[in-house]
Order: structure tokens, then C-alpha cells, then sequence
């Protein structure tokens, strides 16, 4: 009697002659528990990224730029942490000196809480830090200090700062004709060293 339906391979190699439907799915079902079982693998450490430490308190000991901070923790361990959400100017930009500058007044020698740190896409640590109730990367913003981080199809979450901050001049934007360091960066390409 005739299968009633024709498998993809010669009937002397079919696996299961008394189950064509069962045959027909096996391929599919080995392929499936092949990916799951890829899936629940844990990745080599070497592609793990590190976790991020909980939140923690500490004082900010050295600015690297107008976005990131290192900060001692209690125990002498030392986080160089980026403010989340902000986009400060290069180092090698006109502002960014000024930018590194302000950040400094404002956070140097002082004890900051470092909030839901994540790490950022090259690996860092990037987190809200707060400076008794202020938050930093909001001050950098708005002293006009720092633009809001962009996204593809968002203008960040500190647009209305940004847009306060050129209205009133403030900071980079004084003079006028500030260049966001995205723009910057694709001009110019990055600073040096």
C-alpha cells in the first residue's frame, strides 16, 4: 500500500517505516531540542559581560570629562562611573574643558550615591548619581553644560533642560553655535589618545 504522502528522503533510510507522521516531524523536533539546549548553555566567560555592583555611596575623587567620575567606595575600591543619559562635549572640543570643569566644581571631594548602575554598551558602568538630592547628569544639562543622550527616534529624557539651558544661554551654549558632540564626533571623528 502507498504512503499517503512522499518523504523528502528513499524509503530504506526512512527512520520510523510504521510512523511516517511521527517521521515527518522528527527532523523539526531534533532541530528544536538542539537550539534549547544551545539557548540554556551559559555563554563563555569570555562574552559574559561583568555584572554591574548594586547601587552604592562613595566620593567622587577624580573627573575624567564633563560625564565621567571615579568614586571611591568605602572599602577603597575605586568605579569610574558615566552619568547616565547626558552627552558631554570631547575633551579635544571646544567646551569640553569647561564641561570636565563644571563637573568638577560641582562633584569633586564629595559623597555621592551611585543609583541603578547597568552596564553601558562597551562595558562600563553607567548610572544616575546623586549628590544629596541633585542629580548630576540633570545639572550638567542644565547649566548647559552637556546635551541630552540621544537615541534614534528620541531627543532624550532631559530635552526640556537641554532646551532651557540654550534658551537662557547658559554654558556652552552662551556664544551660540555649540556643536553636539555626535556631530562633532562624525566630523571630526573621535579625540586623540
Amino acid at each position: 500500500m502507498p504512503m499517503p504522502f512522499r518523504l523528502h528522503f528513499h524509503r530504506h533510510l526512512h527512520p520510523l517505516p510504521c510512523c511516517p507522521s511521527l517521521a515527518a516531524w522528527l527532523p523539526a523536533a531534533v532541530l528544536l531540542l538542539g537550539v534549547v539546549t544551545a539557548l540554556s548553555l551559559p555563554a563563555p566567560a569570555s562574552a559574559q559581560k561583568p555584572k554591574a555592583p548594586a547601587g552604592f555611596e562613595g566620593r567622587v575623587v577624580r573627573v575624567i570629562d564633563g560625564a565621567t567620575l571615579v568614586v571611591r567606595q568605602a572599602d577603597k575600591t575605586e568605579q569610574t562611573v558615566r552619568l547616565r543619559n547626558i552627552d558631554p562635549p570631547e575633551p579635544c572640543q571646544p567646551g569640553g574643558p569647561a564641561s570636565k570643569q563644571a563637573l568638577i566644581d560641582l562633584a569633586l571631594g564629595n559623597l555621592v550615591q551611585v543609583q541603578a548602575p547597568a552596564r553601558g554598551p562597551a562595558g562600563g558602568l553607567v548610572a544616575v548619581v546623586m549628590l544629596g538630592e541633585a542629580d548630576l547628569s540633570r545639572r550638567q544639562v542644565e547649566e548647559g553644560q552637556a546635551w541630552s543622550l540621544r537615541t534614534r527616534y528620541d531627543r532624550g529624557p532631559l530635552v526640556k533642560e537641554e532646551r532651557m539651558a540654550t534658551a537662557l544661554k547658559r554654558g556652552l551654549h552662551g556664544a551660540g553655535g555649540a556643536v553636539p558632540p555626535w556631530e562633532f564626533r562624525r566630523s571630526k571623528g573621535p579625540c586623540p589618545g
